[in-house]
């Protein structure tokens, strides 16, 4: 039985990186039914896209996307950087699938602004070759963390994420975060707007900020390779999906869409774009 949900945020799912959990991904959307899917960011990563790896699960869940589009559900593809080639397709459509560097939207009469939030990192911005160094460096970093994670699991352990200690115990991380919170929340603020949804910095979060001006509720979606995790709206509330937390819930049945359409085709459409 698939949930009715009129909004949902995903972003950071990297498809083409050894680190995407791109099968449980898959579970959660099979799980679903959204009025509006919003893709806010980095859903395929083209900076370290190789033909040679992309796997079924990931076209998978592009298939999916797709069949949404095709259906009965609006769907937002926001630019991030990690796709930022997809910048030169801003306003394409196709069906009810949009590609879009930002949006703005009104729930319950609230405005609402939502994305990615790459525009605030400077890396990015001024030093594009590090940036890129470091997103190698993280995929490997989770490519050992899984491994690490696989023997945890057959020796009964919890698993342990490498990359979570590290932004909890490096200083210049937690603070990297806090600023980046900050400044969106302070622009948001600004700008009339009540709610502000970013991606980006894999750091699922809802919390109100305050300041001189006033108010807003500022939102993160987290990601798709270490919290596996995404924003839903119903009825006027926000929430935070955790996989981990509904994991027994959802069905293991894959229900095939877009039969038309093989993975070889697909992956042909993949590669033009980047």
């Amino acid at each position: 039985m698939k949930r009715n949900v009129e909004l949902v945020v995903i972003s950071d799912v990297h498809l083409g990186t050894y680190g995407c959990k791109a099968k449980e991904l898959l579970r959660y959307l099979n799980s679903i039914q959204p009025k509006t899917l919003v893709l806010n960011g980095d859903i395929i990563d083209i900076w370290q896209f190789k033909k040679s790896y992309f796997p079924k699960p990931h076209l998978k869940v592009i298939k999916k996307i797709i069949s949404f589009a095709t259906k009965s559900s609006d769907v937002y593809y926001i630019t991030g950087n990690h796709d930022e080639m997809f910048r030169k397709f801003t306003d394409f459509e196709l069906g009810k699938l949009k590609v879009i560097n930002k949006l703005h939207l009104t729930l319950n009469g609230k405005k609402t602004w939502i994305f990615h939030g790459d525009v605030f990192d400077a890396s990015v911005q001024h030093s594009k070759w590090i940036a890129k160094l470091g997103g190698k460096g993280y995929d490997l970093l989770i490519v050992i963390n899984n491994v690490v994670n696989w023997f945890l699991e057959k020796m009964g352990r919890e698993k342990y994420s490498f990359s979570k200690k590290i932004k909890n115990n490096v200083k210049k991380a937690v603070k990297y975060i806090g600023d980046f919170e900050l400044t969106a929340s302070e622009l948001a603020i600004d700008n009339g707007y009540d709610f502000v949804i970013c991606g980006h910095i894999h750091q699922p979060q809802i919390r109100e900020v305050k300041n001189k001006k006033g108010s807003c509720t500022y939102l993160n979606s987290g990601d798709w390779i270490e919290n596996l995790s995404a924003l839903e709206y119903n009825n006027g509330e926000w929430k935070i999906f955790y996989y981990e937390d509904h994991k027994h819930l959802l069905s293991d049945d894959e229900t095939e869409e877009m039969q038309d359409m093989n993975n070889s085709d697909l992956l042909k459409i993949v590669t033009q774009f980047t």
